[in-house]
C-alpha cells in the first residue's frame, strides 16, 4: 500500500474598479461590430467583429468570452466560427432545435483546425486569441463569427439591441459601454469591384478596467505520482460563493443539485482536453464568481474551500483558524491594496497534500525493478 499525492493550488486576483484608464494606451479599447447582414422569417443573421485595438495588451489562451442578455426571448438557431457554451432549456422545440436557448448566452472561439476550411469565416477560429494592435499583423487583432438569431424582430424598428455585453479573457476584465445604433459596414466582394452593405449596425467598446463585481481564482492539480495516470479524474469543492459562478475556463463544472446550501460544485476534465491527469503532470482551470460584497472578505481564509474531494477522497484542508485575521485598525487597509501582501501569506497554506489510500498492484516488469 502507498500514497498518491497531488497538490491542489488555489489562488486568487482581486477586480476592483480603482482605475479605468491607462496612461500608456489613453485610446486602447476592444470594439464589438454587430452586423446584421440579413433578415429571416423570424429573426436575422448577424455577422460579429472583436476588434483588439489596445496597443500592447494581447488577448491570451484561452481566448476571449463574450457574452450579453437577449432583449425578449430570442434564441440562436445556428453560428459560424464560434459557439455558445450552454445550449440551455431548449425542451419546448420538438424539432429544429436551437444552437442555444439561453437568456444570456456566453460565446467562445473555436480552436484552430476545428471546422475544415471552408466553413470557416475570415479570422475566426484562433482559440480566442487577439493580438495587440502595435503588432504588425492586422489580422491576428480580430475575430469574426456569425449567428443567426430566431425568435426575435425582422426590421430595424422591431429587433431590441441586445443589452448586458461582457467580454471576459485572461486577466482583468472589461467594461462595456452601451450598444447604440452605428452606420452600416461595408464589404468589398473577393475580387474587390462589388460594395455591400449591412442592413443595420450596433457598436460597443470595450475599455480595459478592473471591475469590482467579480473576483477570479485559479486551480492547479498536480499529479506527483510517477507510476499512475488518472483518467476521467473528479474534484468536489464546497465554498459559498459556487452558487454564484460566472465562467469556468478549462474544466466542466456542474453544481450538485442534492446540496441544501448550492456551495458545492463538481469539476472534470474536458473531453480529448485535459480529463486524462498524466503521471507528472498537472491540469489548471480558471474561475470568475459573482461578488457579493457583504459576504466577500479576505479575513481568516474566506476566499479558500471549505472541503475539497479528488476522486472521492477527502483532502486535508488547513483549519479556518490557521488563516492571517485582517488587520484591525480605525484606518483599514482597502482590499485590492492588502491583497498582494495577503495572496503571498493564504498560498502558504492553500498549497496542500491529497493523500488517498490506493491499493498498488504487483506488476510484473521486464528488465531490473526500478527503485522509488
Amino acid at each position: 500500500m502507498h500514497f498518491q499525492r497531488f497538490i491542489l493550488l488555489f489562488s486568487f486576483t482581486m477586480m476592483s474598479s480603482l482605475t479605468a484608464y491607462d496612461l500608456l494606451d489613453p485610446n486602447g479599447s476592444i470594439n464589438i461590430i454587430w452586423d446584421i447582414m440579413s433578415w429571416k422569417p423570424d429573426g436575422y443573421l448577424a455577422t460579429v467583429r472583436i476588434s483588439n485595438l489596445q496597443m500592447y495588451r494581447q488577448i491570451r489562451s484561452p481566448g476571449w468570452t463574450i457574452g450579453w442578455t437577449w432583449a425578449n426571448k430570442e434564441v440562436i438557431w445556428s453560428m459560424v466560427g464560434a459557439q455558445a457554451i450552454d445550449r440551455g432549456d431548449c425542451s419546448n422545440f420538438k424539432t429544429n432545435i436551437p444552437h442555444s436557448c439561453e437568456t444570456s448566452p456566453a460565446i467562445v472561439d473555436l480552436l484552430p483546425g476545428s471546422v475544415p476550411q471552408n466553413q470557416q469565416l475570415p479570422n475566426c477560429c484562433k482559440g480566442g486569441v487577439l493580438g495587440s494592435w502595435g503588432q504588425r499583423d492586422k489580422a491576428a487583432t480580430v475575430s469574426w463569427f456569425q449567428v443567426s438569431v430566431g425568435h426575435s424582430g425582422t426590421s430595424r424598428k422591431t429587433v431590441k439591441v441586445p443589452k448586458g455585453f461582457y467580454l471576459l479573457g485572461p486577466g482583468a476584465g472589461y467594461a462595456c459601454s452601451s450598444a447604440v445604433v452605428v452606420p452600416p459596414s461595408v464589404f468589398l466582394s473577393a475580387d474587390g469591384r462589388r460594395k455591400t452593405r449591412a442592413m443595420s449596425e450596433l457598436g460597443f467598446t470595450l475599455s480595459h478596467v478592473n471591475y469590482k463585481k467579480h473576483w477570479r481564482v485559479k486551480i492547479s492539480i498536480t499529479n506527483f505520482n510517477y507510476w499512475l495516470n488518472y483518467s476521467h479524474w473528479n474534484l468536489v469543492v464546497q465554498h459559498p460563493n459556487l452558487n454564484n459562478v460566472t465562467l469556468v475556463y478549462n474544466f466542466t463544472y456542474k453544481l450538485l443539485p442534492y446540496h441544501s446550501t448550492s456551495d458545492t460544485g463538481v469539476f472534470y476534465g474536458v473531453k480529448e482536453g485535459n480529463e486524462l491527469l498524466m503521471e507528472a503532470g498537472n491540469v489548471q482551470s480558471e474561475m470568475i464568481f459573482g461578488k457579493d460584497e457583504k459576504e466577500f472578505t479576505l479575513d481568516q481564509g474566506w476566499v479558500f474551500p471549505r472541503k475539497v474531494y479528488f476522486n472521492g477522497d477527502e483532502c486535508l484542508m488547513p483549519p479556518p483558524n490557521s488563516y492571517p485575521f485582517l488587520p484591525k485598525s480605525p484606518n483599514p487597509i482597502h482590499p485590492s491594496l492588502f491583497a498582494a501582501a495577503l495572496l503571498l501569506i493564504l498560498l502558504a497554506f492553500c498549497s496542500f497534500w491529497c493523500n488517498s489510500k490506493i491499493e498498488s498492484q504487483k506488476t510484473q516488469r521486464k528488465g531490473p525493478q526500478l527503485l522509488r
